[in-house]
């Protein structure tokens, strides 16, 4: 029984997403989408523990999800378009991105559901967070309350945000479709904002037993990819796509054999994925010529500083400092100047970077890696004590047991 729940949380990360976007393509119900796709996985806890997990989990839900909201149709008595839509696609169930029948963007449109619900969720008749929470929403299967979170906002305020949002789309007529070329543009900043969230929500999970959650990270590559396909141009695009490969090439020793977090310093730089890497810096090398530097590329150029270090001591910490300055005229967030002040503290000592940690400290609020970063600088520093408090903090914060393995190393070292 255990096995078969865990394939049904396993099937809940990898197809979620899928399964949505496909439903919201062939009924354009937004709700319906998401309530039939929830009742697939529910009836999957019931039947895989009894009867066995099926070959084919990602068909087995499509195609349960598909007759939940079959069944709910002809119950509305409405909707025969949708239904017979629904029953063309009868056939074409599986754990795979099929061409969908809906061809409202024309034969020009790329035929993959997840980039039509990307775009969809990024149509400028919407707020910068609503269309974020709605992508997160729709395409990772986040809760509200997880949502929430990351916006720092009340579980109520974002539940409203979202159904505000699903309203607007079938108030407005919003279509479902990746918009012709010309529409681009004033969509690159949302998409690109969601595509990387969807990749750091992969690379540390907010919450559950593992560090990472490779499905998301897999998945936002997949669409930074096509995104960059479709508007190679946009500097920024591949900027984008070259910070996620050389973030996805150290991923594998991010993680140690109990399940901890490797911090990058101890990592095994040998082991990292050297094509990969080299890929990555092409790309951001192809985007630099366009010289329209932005966020993206500014934070790939960071990460090529830390994969171009033979050794964690030879890192050019200076210099990452210098972009951090650059990235904070972009973006003066004080999660970014918090990340400045830890390239601080690396290149000109602890204590330097702790002013800074303390001076951007009320701006953060509850941010979780606040107290973790302090717990490092301090321990870096010789402030045992102090560090100590500072990591039974970040315990308390920490939202997977990747990280709590970490830390509870981390304070064990400093509580002999």
């Amino acid at each position: 029984m255990t096995d078969a729940r865990a394939a049904v949380a396993e099937a809940f990360r990898a197809e979620w997403g899928r399964i949505v976007a496909g439903l919201i393509a062939r009924t354009g119900d937004w709700d319906l989408a998401e309530e039939c796709t929830a009742d697939a996985f529910a009836a999957a806890l019931e039947s895989w523990p009894r009867d066995g997990v099926p070959d084919r989990p990602g068909a087995w839900l499509t195609t349960t999800a598909r007759n939940r909201a079959v069944d709910r149709l002809r119950r509305a008595r409405v909707g025969e378009a949708k239904l017979r839509l629904l029953a063309a696609t009868a056939t074409a169930d599986g754990p795979t991105d099929e061409p969908s029948s809906d061809h409202s963007g024309g034969d020009s449109e790329p035929h993959d559901d997840r980039l039509r619900l990307l775009y969809t969720c990024c149509h400028p008749a919407l707020g910068f967070e609503a269309q974020v929470a709605l992508a997160l929403r729709t395409l990772t299967g986040l809760t509200t309350t997880e949502i929430a979170r990351a916006f720092l906002v009340p579980k109520a305020t974002m539940a409203k945000r979202l159904v505000r949002a699903k309203q607007k789309i079938r108030v407005a007529g919003i279509p479902y479709r990746v918009p012709p070329p010309h529409q681009l543009p004033e969509r690159t900043g949302a998409v690109l904002g969601v595509v990387y969230l969807l990749f750091n929500e992969g690379y540390g999970a907010t919450s559950g037993d593992g560090l990472m959650r490779p499905e998301l990270t897999r998945e936002a590559l997949r669409l930074a990819g096509l995104v960059a396909d479709l508007m190679p141009d946009q500097p920024e695009a591949l900027g984008l796509l070259a910070l996620l490969r050389l973030h996805e090439a150290r991923a594998a020793t991010r993680i140690g054999a109990d399940g901890e977090l490797v911090p990058l310093e101890e990592q095994d730089r040998t082991a990292w994925n050297h094509a990969t890497i080299a890929d990555a810096v092409g790309l951001l090398q192809r985007a630099l010529r366009r010289e329209r530097p932005g966020p993206y590329q500014l934070q790939a150029m960071i990460a090529a500083c830390h994969t171009a270090a033979v050794r964690a001591e030879d890192t050019d910490w200076a210099r990452i400092v210098r972009l951090y300055d650059q990235l904070l005229d972009h973006v003066p967030s004080p999660v970014v100047r918090l990340n400045r002040a830890v390239a601080v503290a690396m290149a000109d000592g602890p204590e330097a970077g702790l002013a800074l940690v303390d001076a951007v400290a009320p701006d953060l609020g509850d941010y979780p890696l606040l107290p973790a970063t302090r717990a490092d600088l301090l321990r870096r520093a010789g402030r045992r004590r102090e560090a100590a408090e500072e990591y039974r903090r970040a315990l308390a914060a920490a939202g997977n047991d990747g990280e709590r393995r970490y830390l509870t190393r981390r304070l064990a070292e400093l509580d002999p």
